[in-house]
């Protein structure tokens, strides 16, 4: 059922959704005249009778514990806005608890013990409530195997791994190789990039996409060329501004977040360089501040909405006792392209 969902068919035959159940599954009676109706729009939606949605309602509560990290963090409520698209659509319950480890444990991600407590007890909370499975939502991509329990309960990870169970996630080393590629075709070849924290794994996995297209396209690899920030604003000015002095600049920069590129737009500005007739810009993430800078920059859009629709998709197959295809591919991230890149005129 990826098209019509048990709500079309009750408003068009202009019964409760519960009636529709019921004529679907055989658990109460129903007026015949009722009945006919139903199946009269079953059929003529071309409905076919979903597997995973069916094992659903034997379930005792027809519910999803959702467990994220921090709402308040960029990528999370895209990714909570794609599950909450599917729970809608098969009618499912959705218990949303937020862990808020932004702000109580800042940037120290790695550190599960600073707040493995905090997922314990939300864990315990939603198994409390009988939820038939569970997805973890993260805020930053990184290891959290052995975090938690979730028993017998199903759970999946998205925008985080483990080693033990399923995680969806999309593809940063691909994204960073396309965005090279996108330069390059615009007739750049001295291209610098500033990473994140390389302890990060989507900084390894980008400065991974990085390489290969200057091993692909056969661009200049110059370590002077290669500066690690840490995410923030003032690390992409600091760093921008070294690779401007340098005697033979780069004619465009990669930045693995918006954040630090919307610094690298305010070094480059401080230092009377035009961006982009004199330095090509490209960010990451797609933050919705990115379109509102002077130029609009350039960015890797994140499939955050298709990893949370995947991610509950993928939970109800395991709950449907069909983990073989559980696995989903999300699409890969996007170039949104908007000001800060121009070709390079020679």
């Amino acid at each position: 059922m990826d098209k019509v969902g048990i709500k079309e068919i009750a408003a068009k035959a202009n019964v409760s959704i519960a009636t529709v159940s019921y004529v679907l599954n055989g658990t109460r009676n129903v007026r015949p005249q009722t009945k006919e109706r139903v199946l009269k729009v079953i059929e003529e939606l071309k409905y076919k009778p979903n597997n995973i949605a069916k094992s659903l309602k034997s379930k005792k509560t027809n519910t999803i514990g959702v467990i994220a990290e921090d709402i308040t963090v960029f990528n999370v409520p895209e990714i909570i806005d794609g599950i909450n698209e599917y729970a809608d659509r098969y009618d499912l319950h959705i218990v949303l608890t937020n862990l808020r480890l932004h702000k109580r444990v800042g940037h120290n991600y790695s550190n599960i013990g600073a707040f493995r407590k905090y997922a314990e007890n939300a864990v315990s909370d939603l198994l409390a409530k009988q939820v038939d499975g569970i997805i973890y939502i993260g805020i930053h991509p990184r290891d959290v195997t052995g975090l938690i329990d979730p028993g017998d309960t199903p759970i999946v990870y998205t925008y985080c791994y483990t080693k033990n169970e399923l995680s969806i996630q999309y593809n940063d080393e691909q994204a960073s190789y396309d965005a090279i590629e996108y330069l390059y075709k615009k007739g750049h070849h001295r291209i610098a990039v500033i990473t994140g924290l390389m302890d990060s794994i989507p900084s390894r996995l980008r400065f991974n996409g990085y390489f290969k297209a200057v091993t692909d396209f056969e661009l200049p690899f110059e370590p002077q060329l290669i500066k690690v920030g840490n995410w923030g604003l003032e690390s992409g000015l600091k760093l921008t501004k070294e690779l401007l002095e340098l005697a033979d600049p780069p004619t465009a920069l990669l930045v693995m977040n918006d954040v630090m590129a919307a610094g690298s737009l305010r070094a480059a500005r401080s230092m009377g360089v035009r961006v982009p007739e004199d330095l090509s810009l490209v960010g990451f993430d797609n933050r919705e501040f990115s379109d509102y800078l002077n130029p609009r920059i350039t960015t890797m859009n994140l499939p955050l909405h298709e990893m949370g629709y995947s991610s509950m998709r993928s939970l109800l197959r395991i709950i449907g006792g069909d983990e073989e295809h559980a696995a989903e591919q999300v699409p890969l991230c996007v170039l949104i392209e908007r000001e800060s890149v121009a070709p390079l005129v020679d």
